[in-house]
């Protein structure tokens, strides 16, 4: 046994341990804790996960250990520690089944291991790589890649998941080419995901949030259009606006800093010494190489690729469609019946879709699509083109195992009651023009403890707009506040390295995923930081948008200029001496 996994077993018990008596402390078992009050025990399952997955780069055994001393939690109810520790395997066990059998978890598994099918078939078909050449061609620097890589996930806005699996694994072949680190690949990425889906007006985000914006404006009497107030929302999006801007500036003036830029001059040492030190642990890029011999063609990617695409947005139409048609809401029922394919139908379509399902559906049949182009063109045979397909699939099964884990580490914290038991913590009295900067941090906190914006949304939303409401009834305030719901939970799910979102951006990347999180942390926390003191805080007071949106964009180019270092420059070399 080596000193790693000693270690591990050694804070497994540890925790164990501490979690006893703090369970005894307030009685003999979890619901008395919560009827009474959410006591900090309820932190302890986020809290290992998150700094075992730090200290033993390790995520899988970081979720486990989480979801065990949570269910651990739950489970004691006397002085029996060997039996609550039975029983919070036992918990474990079925959590993760639970997790499988939940319709909407097993449709983003078998998406992601269908597009994992796709992405390999049209590697294997030279598709990949032609792509790559073509872009490589045209992104002659660094530069020009960063900026293609952001510009498709902007491209991809309908799903944050699709964006993660779609763009990654089209742009790392350049990305490598180019010498840029697999930690920004993965950042520019991640910060191109969720941050545009919950800007864009279709998408699979929509629907969530106009529902809880619509709940929320019901509980406190006020008549208000959801979709209206929404809009309304996206100017003082901060967040979402600055990190894309953020890339763009950052790209640009060739700067970075913190663990980023140190990932990035181990990438540059890579091209003075003439070798590949890129690190990928969830697939060799040697795995990606083309079938020897063929003809390289752009519309081996080109078709697969654009298949899964255009048929995500026709299943996200339909199982919107579906649902509407099957429902009771005559007035949607007769807009449907009316114009089918009006803006306002489509909205509402994208709105009341299973995004799980739709992207199965589109990827399946991209599968599809790739297979009989492979076979068409004698690439390969039936049988050798469905192979490639499930080989595709093995490279994400470590994917589905973290997001197995993930859900289930959701389920302990929501029967815990931590997200509760943070809004209780944070809240107090405190000045209006603070309450959405207050927000916005609540949600971050929340959100990087759970590894859900969903959640995050659903959980603070009926607060925060009633708590707006009540210090300021003004309608401009409430949207600032309703803004900062939906920016806060975004943020906070981006540097959560239990999130769904930053696994799938690090797996598409194929970069480390604790590189990953430790790469592109320092990045979300000074775009926050901007967010909250140069856009929240004078949007509380009052100040237009218009204003406070590029004095926010200004502070971003100030301080990239400010920390930031150039990468490409005379002491390159000696500071790559110095990293190892």
């Amino acid at each position: 046994m080596n000193s790693k996994n000693l270690r591990i077993i050694l804070i497994t018990i540890v925790v164990m341990v501490l979690s006893a008596p703090l369970a005894f402390a307030e009685g003999v078992d979890i619901a008395s804790i919560n009827a009474q009050k959410f006591q900090m025990i309820t932190l302890i399952p986020p809290i290992v996960a998150i700094v075992l997955a730090f200290i033993t780069k390790n995520v899988v055994v970081s979720l486990f250990v989480g979801i065990l001393s949570g269910s651990f939690i739950i489970n004691i109810t006397g002085t029996n520690v060997f039996n609550a520790l039975t029983q919070a395997f036992l918990d474990v066990v079925n959590r993760a089944l639970n997790s499988l059998a939940d319709p909407w978890n097993a449709g983003i598994i078998l998406q992601v291991l269908a597009i994992g099918g796709v992405i390999n078939l049209v590697a294997k078909m030279g598709g990949a790589k032609a792509i790559a050449e073509a872009l490589a061609k045209r992104a002659k620097t660094a530069k020009g890649t960063q900026l293609i890589t952001w510009f498709l996930g902007l491209l991809v806005f309908f799903d944050d998941y699709a964006n993660s699996l779609i763009v990654g694994p089209i742009m790392r072949p350049v990305a490598d080419k180019m010498k840029i680190s697999r930690e920004r690949l993965a950042f520019i990425i991640d910060a191109t995901a969720a941050p545009i889906a919950g800007l864009a007006i279709i998408s699979t985000w929509i629907g969530l949030e106009v529902g809880l914006i619509n709940d929320a404006f019901v509980g406190i009497g006020v008549e208000a259009d959801a979709f209206g107030i929404f809009l309304n929302t996206i100017p003082f999006r901060f967040y979402n606006i600055l990190i894309l801007a953020f890339i763009v500036i950052t790209t640009l003036l060739a700067k970075d800093f913190g663990p980023m830029r140190k990932a990035e001059l181990r990438a540059k040492e890579s091209r003075l010494n003439n070798s590949n030190t890129q690190v990928n642990k969830l697939q060799d890029q040697s795995d990606l190489e083309p079938k020897e011999g063929i003809k390289l063609s752009i519309w081996n990617a080109i078709i697969p690729i654009g298949t899964l695409i255009v048929t995500a947005l026709i299943s996200f139409y339909y199982s919107g469609y579906s649902s509407i048609m099957g429902g009771e809401d005559q007035v949607l029922i007769q807009l449907f019946t009316n114009s089918p394919f009006s803006f306002e139908a489509i909205k509402e379509a994208f709105s009341a879709s299973d995004a799980s399902i739709a992207l199965f559906q589109s990827a399946l049949f991209a599968s599809i699509v790739g297979i009989v182009m492979a076979v068409s063109k004698k690439i390969f045979t039936i049988s050798e083109a469905i192979e490639v397909w499930i080989d595709g699939m093995k490279g994400l099964i470590m994917t589905g195992v973290i997001l197995i884990l993930a859900w289930s580490l959701s389920s302990v914290i929501k029967e815990l009651g931590t997200a509760k038991y943070l809004v209780t913590l944070l809240s107090g009295s405190l000045p209006s023009f603070l309450l959405p900067s207050i927000i916005f941090i609540l949600g971050a906190i929340i959100s990087f403890a759970t590894g859900t914006a969903y959640g995050t949304m659903g959980i603070l939303m009926p607060l925060a707009v009633p708590l707006a409401h009540s210090m300021n009834p003004e309608m401009s305030f409430i949207i600032v506040t309703t803004s900062s719901v939906l920016t806060g939970a975004i943020f906070g799910d981006h540097c959560s390295p239990i999130s769904d979102t930053t696994i799938l951006s690090s797996m598409g990347a194929g970069c480390n995923h604790i590189e990953h999180v430790k790469t592109q942390m320092p990045y979300a926390l000074f775009v926050a930081g901007i967010t909250v003191l140069f856009g929240y805080i004078p949007a509380g007071l009052g100040l237009p948008v218009y204003l406070v949106l590029p004095i926010a964009l200004v502070a971003i180019f100030v301080g990239v200029q400010i920390f930031g270092k150039k990468v490409e420059n005379e002491e390159c070399i000696d500071v790559i001496q110095n990293i190892n």
